[in-house]
């Protein structure tokens, strides 16, 4: 028996950007593979997306308790490099994050690797990434025991690309400030509105983030196929990063956040982001994709840009994470390991009393509930009973196919 199609289905509808990724993919991931060898990382997360909440993957057949009302609820890829998939992931990280804030300033500090450096690290992700993090984090612990006298605590988020979904690797970091004292019984409190010098960041950072890479290519952790081969050769690439040197490297630092609720928010904006959310996708057609961005050249004004489907596929899968990569990482006091610990010597020091709610596990329910204010176990028809799973629905097919053709 078909579910009927209700009401709230039709708003949901209109809810529902034009077009998503996944619309992208089902239309063209066919021809986007054809004729090239695509990664199998990059193949599980077309064959994610395209399957995502679409009855491939299975799901459920729901039924109202009260006036027998019927629909099909399918499930969710989960995949972190999916539009649709984020929302939930993301509340209840932020929300587990409640319990680490201190009633401190935070800055928000962004390490940004020069663009000359791209080619070598998208052909070896995992280990140039692994030293974005500690080029990175070694800098800020080394300027909070220097110039703090005690070890900072920040969280560091991962980003690849900009807003054009071309490849631009930096790390967001939300700094407290202030730091813990090595013995564990002091609380020194930044200046004011001032954590780091930038300049002296930037300074460091390079030194650091260099040394590493380099340290990497002698231990023969890089590989350096296509174009960039000529760099295989010891004495090319110590030339090139000889020039990569020499540049100025960005490294950004924004004003304190006005209290803890303004940080959850804004670390909310950066945690869980994807290249490009579906709302920004405005028209496919034609074989070419329109789709919004900020021109942060120009004041962040909202512009559109055009481009061929393959190419904005590829673009969008620049930013596949390799297997298992952590892009979230805790440092300093808020390091994992002696977090609670180190926490609770915080606020002990500062004075903070305020108990900190308990987390609890909530359900899929509770938490689109708490996002929405949409109840979704509500009757969509008679608005009184409850809608009811009476059967599962296996999902069609765990393989990955070379191509998926789902038009």
């Amino acid at each position: 028996m078909h579910p009927v199609v209700g009401p709230s289905s039709k708003e949901a509808l209109l809810k529902r950007p034009k077009w998503e990724v996944a619309d992208i993919l089902r239309l063209y991931g066919n021809h986007y593979c054809l004729g090239q060898t695509v990664p199998t990382a990059h193949l599980k997360v077309m064959h994610s997306i395209q399957g995502c909440r679409t009855s491939y993957l299975g799901g459920h057949l729901e039924q109202c308790n009260s006036c027998g009302f019927q629909r099909y609820a399918y499930n969710s890829c989960r995949n972190r490099h999916c539009p649709k998939c984020q929302a939930l992931t993301k509340a209840k990280w932020l929300e587990d994050r409640k319990a680490e804030l201190l009633p401190v300033g935070y800055f928000h500090t962004v390490f940004t690797i020069p663009h000359e450096l791209n080619p070598i690290a998208l052909r070896n992700k995992k280990t140039v990434y692994k030293i974005l993090f500690k080029a990175a984090s070694d800098t800020l612990i080394a300027f909070g025991k220097n110039n703090l006298g005690g070890q900072p605590g920040f969280l560091a988020i991962l980003h690849t690309w900009d807003e054009k979904l071309m490849d631009h690797f930096h790390l967001h970091c939300v700094v407290a400030g202030g730091a813990l004292s090595y013995e564990k019984n002091r609380w020194i409190a930044a200046r004011g509105n001032f954590l780091f010098s930038v300049t002296a960041l930037s300074i460091v950072f390079r030194a650091k983030f260099t040394q590493y890479l380099i340290k990497a290519f002698l231990k023969g952790e890089l590989i350096f196929p296509g174009k960039i081969s000529m760099l295989a050769d010891e004495n090319e690439f110590l030339l090139f990063m000889k020039g990569v040197k020499k540049k100025d490297w960005v490294v950004y630092c924004k004003k304190p956040f006005a209290g803890p609720q303004q940080v959850l928010e804004y670390i909310g904006r950066y945690t869980h982001r994807v290249a490009i959310s579906n709302q920004r996708i405005v028209n496919v057609e034609n074989g070419n994709v329109t789709f919004t961005y900020r021109d942060r050249k120009n004041n962040n004004t909202l512009k559109t840009m055009t481009l061929q489907v393959k190419e904005f596929i590829r673009r969008f899968l620049l930013h596949v994470l390799p297997d298992g990569f952590v892009r979230i990482r805790h440092f300093g006091f808020l390091a994992n390991r002696y977090k609670k610990e180190n926490l609770q010597h915080c606020r002990m020091i500062i004075g903070y009393s305020e108990e900190i709610p308990e987390t609890t596990e909530k359900n899929y329910q509770e938490r689109m509930l708490e996002l929405t204010g949409v109840d979704i176990t509500l009757c969509p028809c008679c608005k009184k009973g409850s809608m009811i799973v009476i059967e599962e629905i296996p999902a069609q097919c765990k393989s990955i196919p070379q191509y998926m053709d789902t038009s």
